[in-house]
């Protein structure tokens, strides 16, 4: 911040008055698999973005969301590998009785999978995806 990095500064600006919003909707402090969440969001919204501009052949404004999602991510902390999101999930599915492994139960191994991992430390649509593959092979 001190060679007074423009992009930077107003990327993480926007950044921290969207936790500042959730911090007074929360009336307290948010915690940090809350930031973590409005991080990923944040670099999810730069990428859409990034993508509908160069859509739009506007290939300088597709750079800059680029840049700030670049910043962002170096933010955020490390997701699960998919081998570590399958070793718990298996653990899940196997503390699941025998006749109640299905797809209807994918609620019940997402609960149990959710107490055992912090949300933000996954992607959901992995988890979800692992979680009807593993059961299949059941």
């Amino acid at each position: 911040m001190q060679a007074k990095d423009a992009i930077m500064s107003t990327t993480l600006r926007a950044v921290l008055s969207e936790v500042y919003a959730a911090d007074k909707v929360a009336n307290d402090k948010v915690p940090s698999s809350t930031i973590a969440s409005i991080l990923r969001k944040a670099v999810i919204r730069r990428n859409e973005a990034a993508a509908k501009f160069v859509q739009a052949s506007r290939q300088d404004l597709a750079d800059k969301e680029l840049q700030e999602a670049r910043i962002l991510e170096t933010f955020l902390p490390a997701l699960l590998s998919k081998a570590d999101i399958d070793t718990t999930l298996r653990e899940v599915i196997e503390s699941l009785p025998a006749e109640t492994r299905s797809q209807k139960s994918l609620g019940q191994i997402f609960k149990l999978f959710y107490q055992k991992v912090d949300r933000s430390t996954v992607d959901t649509n992995l988890v979800k995806e692992r979680a009807e593959v593993l059961l299949a092979q059941k």
